[in-house]
């Protein structure tokens, strides 16, 4: 039996493989095999949609609130429907006899591959093999190949296969399953199938053609009808080939314009022959993965998973002026409504400033373009400047619901809009971020000064003085929502105090460096010289404490709280629950959900000596919980910077595998976007050494032997770097336009690196490593 593919699964080290059909493991295996391009996203489900299949087909930006307590990513229609039926028997991986099943996620080349063997009520088999791609060269298309055989004898088959409206949004708490779109148009003709489709608030304009052909031998025949019958002989074999071009439009653009632009666009790829689709999409990959693939020697295992978390951040990146951000579950599914939180900025972000700067620059601008309906929450809470919504959709309005499931299945009201705060200095700090990687000061200009000033202005108002003349930011969530209503978290003081020094520090070099851009954003802001001086004021008082181990109080009255031991753990390292001790009250405990005083230590790294980090440390990973797929990452970067391999080691393997084994248990609902993230950062940041200082770039490696080398490619202030880092060696290679030297620390030594050669540099001797073997 011909394997019609089998080109396109031979690289273990690319290839994501599920072999065998189970029920209970479909909705993660669409998930994960989730396909994609930054514009829309589809699920990998089976082509037949089995029942409980769950369908999700989503174009980044595109909300919708009708029905709904809250806005919803729009489930729209799947466009890679296709299912054969045998004398009334359908065929499907939960409804025919199945002697064998194998599908394969390219990553590579961004593929999703499937070959089944059928055995029906006559027990004859039959082989099916398909092939589909969101083409990552033209936004617009996706393209599907299905090859059907029989083997046993001749046959006569139905084909049924369309554009599948039949697809909804699943209800939260106190919801049922809901529609967000209705069909305005539809027709079939010249062999296109064509729906108009709007969605009920919002009135996004969604167009859908398609076109179906397929080959019996060297005969090519233009489907006229979603419905056919065929005749196959014995071993004879029919190749479908569908063609999809999906377009949305804002209620407000000319949608006679779009129609035309769509069928125009449709046409012209439903006349390129299959390959040629194929190969213009895998070359559009290899470009990506020349700059953000990361490579470990020696180890299959993770440099496949790694590779899993890259590729999934690759099929949700979009680059639309900042039309759209990502949201916590990408375009994979449904999970958090496809709302945008803090881990767009402070998990995702890094990869893309690193590896695809314009990407970054997007999710920034995002929030840039919503900057007055953050000052509208800002206003209605009484406070000054801007506050960020907790969760975020479309308008930049808050979209938190109100009620939701807790761990232990109680329904609880959500809180984290009105307390959950330090979503706006995450953003302020996101903004320095980009900059200080990039060197793109034209976003500071445009952008990036007033979101950070804006946000130092929130904070001016927030804070209170007390007795003492500190200042304090009262009755707050931080990163661990285990505990609400706290008085100073300490997350939320000190990067609060770094955002208004930041804001300070970069007021006052503006106004030397370019009067006239500060003279336009001052008068743009009706910024003051007295406001600014306050700013640096209110930082120096505002309250954070750290009794006489170093540790850092998470906010006052933690260490009051009572400590409960944790002794048990899970398979993979995941801290098992005491006996008797109930969710609802974690509050009265120690117990952290996610870091916090951790997550404020590593992305402040130069504020806090050694000390203090690996104190801290060691309090908090004693009490932290983990329920939540940040935790792992953050733990495994602090772990390493407390000096700990091993346990920095064992807190990435559970980053890395959160979504490909399923560990939270809800992978179903879509891919834990901001995992993805910190596993990246975990590779690069963490084992191989690679963080900033004020005016420069560091390497210092700290990673196991076992992985031989670590090798990256990043973008630093219009450079390319080529990093191939072992423990006590690192090569270098440095590519741009600029002449200039580019300094660099590398083991703790200042360096100044020119492009065009390899520079290679051993670790001093007196610093060498030890091997870790882990």
């Amino acid at each position: 039996m011909k394997d019609f593919y089998a080109q396109h699964k031979l690289k273990d080290l690319w290839c994501i493989r599920e072999n065998g059909f189970q029920e209970d493991l479909q909705g993660i295996r669409e998930t994960q095999f989730a396909l994609g391009n930054g514009y829309w996203g589809a699920r990998g489900v089976l082509e037949e949609r089995p029942q409980g299949a769950e369908p999700g087909t989503f174009i980044t930006g595109v909300y919708d609130r009708l029905t709904s307590q809250v806005s919803d990513l729009v489930n729209l229609p799947n466009p890679f429907f296709f299912k054969f039926i045998l004398k009334g028997e359908k065929f499907g991986a939960a409804a025919m006899d199945i002697e064998s099943h194998q599908r394969t996620l390219n990553m590579q080349d961004g593929l999703l591959l499937r070959r089944t063997i059928y055995r029906d009520v006559k027990n004859r088999r039959f082989d099916y093999q398909s092939l589909r791609f969101v083409s990552m060269e033209n936004k617009n298309i996706g393209v599907m190949q299905i090859v059907l055989t029989p083997l046993d004898g001749d046959v006569e088959i139905e084909v049924q296969s369309g554009i599948d409206t039949s697809v909804f949004n699943k209800g939260g708490v106190h919801e049922g399953n809901k529609i967000h779109f209705n069909v305005q148009e539809s027709d079939h003709e010249e062999n296109v199938s064509y729906r108009l489709l709007e969605t009920l608030e919002k009135r996004h304009k969604i167009i859908y053609r398609s076109g179906l052909y397929y080959k019996i031998g060297r005969k090519k025949t233009l489907a006229d009808s979603s419905i056919l019958r065929l005749k196959l002989k014995k071993r004879q074999s029919v190749i479908f080939t569908r063609i999809v071009n999906i377009s949305s439009y804002a209620e407000i653009e000319n949608i006679k314009k779009g129609k035309e632009d769509s069928r125009r666009e449709f046409r012209k790829a439903f006349k390129v022959n299959f390959d040629s689709l194929l190969k213009s999409h895998a070359h559009a990959w290899n470009d990506l993965w020349k700059t953000a693939d990361v490579t470990i020697g020696g180890t299959s295992d993770i440099q496949k998973n790694l590779r899993f978390n890259i590729y999934h951040m690759l099929i949700c990146a979009s680059n639309d002026a900042g039309l759209s951000s990502i949201g916590a579950r990408t375009l994979s599914g449904e999970g958090y409504r496809g709302h945008i939180f803090w881990d767009a900025e402070i998990f995702l972000l890094p990869f893309y400033a690193y590896v695809f700067p314009e990407i970054a620059k997007n999710m920034l601008l995002y929030r840039h373009k919503r900057l007055d309906p953050a000052r509208k929450i800002a206003k209605k809470q009484g406070y000054k400047g801007t506050m960020f919504p907790w969760e975020s959709a479309e308008t930049g309005e808050e979209e938190t619901p109100t009620w939701a499931k807790d761990l232990d299945g109680r329904i609880i009201r959500i809180k984290t809009n009105e307390l959950e705060h330090h979503i706006t200095v995450d953003i302020a700090y996101a903004c320095y971020q980009y900059a200080l990687i990039t060197g793109d000061n034209e976003f500071l200009k445009k952008a990036g000064y007033e979101l950070i000033f804006s946000a130092a202005r929130f904070w001016a108002s927030r804070v209170s003085k007390n007795k003492q003349g500190k200042y304090e930011i009262r009755n707050v969530i931080g990163p661990d929502e285990f505990h609400e209503h706290v008085n100073n978290n300490a997350f939320t003081n000190v990067m609060a105090k770094w955002n208004l020094l930041t804001a300070h520090k970069l007021y006052t070099q503006l106004k030397i460096k370019d009067k006239k851009a500060g003279a336009s954003l001052c008068s743009r802001m009706s910024l003051t010289e007295k406001e600014v001086a306050l700013w640096k004021f209110i930082a120096a008082r505002l309250v954070v404490k750290i009794n006489k181990n170093n540790v850092i109080e998470q906010f006052d009255g933690f260490f009051r709280k009572r400590y409960i031991e944790i002794v048990n753990f899970d398979e993979n390292g995941i801290p098992l629950l005491p006996k008797g001790v109930k969710v609802k009250d974690y509050n009265k405990t120690q117990f952290v959900k996610q870091a916090d005083v951790l997550m404020m230590l590593y992305l402040l790294r130069d504020v806090y000596t050694d000390k203090v980090k690996e104190s801290n440390y060691w309090f908090y990973v004693k009490r932290t919980l983990h329920k939540s797929s940040l935790s792992p990452a953050i733990h495994c970067l602090m772990a390493l910077q407390a000096g700990s391999l091993s346990q920095a080691y064992q807190f990435f393997n559970i980053a890395l595998r959160a979504d490909i084994s399923n560990l939270h248990g809800n992978t179903d609902e879509g891919i834990h976007a901001a995992s993805l993230g910190g596993v990246w950062q975990c590779v690069v940041n963490g084992f191989a050494g690679v963080y900033y200082k004020k005016t420069h770039l560091c390497v210092d490696p700290f990673m196991p032997k076992t992985w031989g080398k670590i090798g990256c490619s990043l973008s630093w202030q219009n450079y390319i770097l080529r990093l191939e880092v072992k423990n006590n060696e690192v090569r270098i290679r440095v590519e741009g336009k600029s002449r200039t030297k580019i300094k660099i620390e590398v083991f703790g030594r200042v360096r100044l690196i020119g492009k065009g050669k390899e520079h290679i540099f051993t670790r001093p001797k007196a610093g060498q490593q030890k091997h870790y073997y882990l």
